[in-house]
């Protein structure tokens, strides 16, 4: 038996290398017999009149600046606007033209020293509008959706975030103050112990944009840390766009009573937002609290093949929806008795507030990049279900041309118009 068992070795030894030459020669020619198969597939399909389907490619973020460049001489179609980049990819865009165009007649024909428009799709982040004109530097409105300006009172939309999301205000809560709702002295703003003081509730002075009473927010009741995380939440102080040619916007450190006061009203001139930021934090609000990455392009092609885009992506939580919900509320005042009431009371405007609701906040403060007054609008509509939410900045001289307010309600006639 022990002379059986030492002649059988041999050739279990053979029988275990050539399983294993076997298995050597599966893994090699296996994967090459793949790739030979897919070859042969895509040179039928070819020869079938149908190309293989093309690699998927990302056109988010890193594709907008090439897309804002190209807009100027963007030609339109049937479909909308489309232009063609440097390596031959055909660019659908997002913009609707009828809201484009009515946008930059209205700012030509008041020939405005500086001004901008940003509308977007909140639940997807689509730029619905990006219109421009400048009367003294026509290559401005390349760039200006990235630029920093001093944000104003835009900036109480924050300042109420903190306090809501912190349970320190409703918006039924009612403030004292000293002064007009205008003032901005800080020091000047605290009730007196006796005596007569002036007195709102935080809904109606967000439509008013009362000073004294966001002041009071974010210096009695948030305190500086909980506000600096506030910005921080909603995108400040960091690149929140990497692939865009956008400044990080800046919310300074409040040192002192008087700087946080001036922070929470917007009075803060170090306070720098650059428009398309300030589009995303209106969108997102109207999205319940959901900030979308900024998309410009709904198709691209390359040599007649329909490219891949990237998924629609959520970009921040700014607040919780019932923030969301609590500021809508607060913001629905601003076009109705607030500050840009005057300019939602043409025939046009009023039929528009009849059967649309719109949510907005107004900022005014004087800047020096460029020179001016700078006039801002924020809004979505409807209310109760966003289709739109926009920016509009306006930069005039010395001598006023017109408001933002004033495009903003321009923009949403458009829009609601071309889907009724």
């Amino acid at each position: 038996m022990r002379d059986l068992k030492h002649l059988c070795t041999p050739t279990r030894t053979k029988n275990r290398r050539g399983l294993v030459l076997v298995s050597l020669l599966a893994l090699i020619l296996i994967p090459l017999a793949l790739l030979l198969v897919r070859q042969v597939a895509d040179a039928y399909s070819s020869w079938r009149g149908q190309p293989p389907a093309p690699a998927p490619i990302s056109l988010g973020t890193e594709l907008f600046g090439t897309a804002n460049a190209l807009l100027p001489a963007a030609q339109q179609t049937d479909n909308g606007l489309i232009a063609t980049a440097n390596d031959g990819t055909l660019l659908h865009y997002s913009i609707m033209p009828a809201l484009q165009q009515r946008v930059e007649r209205f700012l030509r024909s008041y020939q405005v020293p500086y001004g901008l428009l940003i509308a977007l799709e909140p639940s997807t982040g689509r730029v619905l509008a990006l219109a421009g004109h400048s009367s003294l530097a026509p290559d401005w409105t390349q760039q200006a959706p990235y630029q920093l300006y001093p944000m104003a009172s835009l900036f109480k939309m924050v300042t109420a975030a903190a306090a809501l999301e912190n349970g320190v205000i409703n918006p039924d809560t009612v403030l004292a103050f000293r002064g007009s709702a205008i003032s901005e002295t800080p020091s000047s703003w605290d009730p007196r112990p006796r005596g007569r003081n002036n007195q709102m509730d935080v809904s109606d002075a967000m439509g008013k944009s009362c000073n004294p009473v966001y002041g009071r927010i974010a210096s009695d009741l948030v305190g500086a840390e909980r506000l600096q995380a506030a910005c921080e939440q909603f995108g400040f102080n960091r690149q929140l766009l990497p692939g865009l040619p956008v400044h990080a916007s800046q919310a300074p450190l409040a040192a002192t009573t008087t700087d946080l006061r001036l922070l929470g009203s917007g009075l803060e001139h170090n306070l720098q937002i650059s428009p398309l930021h300030a589009a995303l934090i209106t969108a997102g609000i109207a999205n319940k609290g959901v900030m979308m990455t900024p998309r410009l392009v709904d198709r691209a092609e390359r040599e007649q093949q329909e490219l891949r885009l990237a998924p629609t992506a959520e970009l921040l939580r700014v607040t919780s929806p019932q923030v969301a919900d609590s500021l809508t509320r607060m913001l629905t005042s601003t076009v109705t008795t607030g500050t840009s009431r005057r300019a939602f009371r043409s025939p046009q405007a009023r039929q528009l507030l009849a059967s649309v609701s719109v949510a907005a906040k107004t900022g005014s403060i004087n800047g020096d990049n460029p020179k001016g007054h700078y006039s801002w609008f924020a809004a979505y509509a409807p209310a109760d279900d966003p289709q739109i939410a926009l920016v509009a900045l306006v930069i005039n001289g010395n001598r006023w041309k017109i408001k933002a307010s004033q495009v903003g309600e321009q923009a949403l006639d458009a829009f609601f118009r071309a889907g009724s």
